[in-house]
């Protein structure tokens, strides 16, 4: 996926890789929008400007129905949930999520850590979570838990979704997120 170096949230582009030689390497199709990639100075400062490159592949894939979920916008998503003791430990890492959460619906996320309060041992790490109906990663009555180098793609709403901001001593990091989408479905924010 190549991000829009424009203003326009529509010029993101998802294209294959076809062949690798040393530092090149050629697309199933060429671009149909400019990506700009310059570093201009001023004064004494740098500053770079390129487009984002993200892979979306990843070789376990976690998918909604392929024929139907873009229709109904209802795709699969996963909930952790506990009494708040940490009961649940859930470790979500290098998955590709795709026709994921479903629209209108509360709390039916792509991934939804939900009331489990301190969380320690959980986090969501190196995924691709893309063409989702509604967010991401929610986060929700949670607490030390780690959102790390995650790549979101054509989300509908918030995508890394703190829900109440009560939520404390959460880390997130490294993540990116292009072509978000307005959804109506929830809050007047997303």
């Amino acid at each position: 996926m190549i991000a829009t170096t424009s203003f326009s949230n529509y010029e993101s582009e998802v294209r294959y890789i076809t062949a690798v030689s040393g530092n090149t390497f050629t697309l199933d199709e060429p671009l149909h929008y400019r990506h700009i990639s310059e570093v201009p100075t001023y004064g004494d400062y740098e500053m770079p400007m390129q487009g984002e490159v993200a892979l979306l592949t990843r070789n376990i894939v976690y998918r909604g129905e392929t024929e139907t979920s873009k229709d109904g916008q209802y795709g699969a998503h996963i909930m952790i949930h506990s009494p708040g003791d940490e009961s649940s430990i859930g470790k979500i890492e290098y998955v590709e999520l795709t026709d994921v959460g479903q629209a209108f619906k509360l709390g039916r996320y792509p991934l939804h850590y939900h009331m489990i309060g301190t969380v320690h041992n959980s986090y969501v790490r190196g995924n691709s979570i893309y063409h989702t109906y509604n967010r991401a990663v929610t986060i929700h009555g949670v607490h030390y838990f780690r959102i790390l180098k995650n790549v979101a793609f054509d989300t509908m709403g918030h995508t890394f979704f703190v829900e109440d901001a009560a939520e404390t001593k959460n880390y997130l990091n490294g993540n990116i997120a292009i072509q978000v989408k307005a959804s109506m479905s929830l809050l007047n924010t997303d």
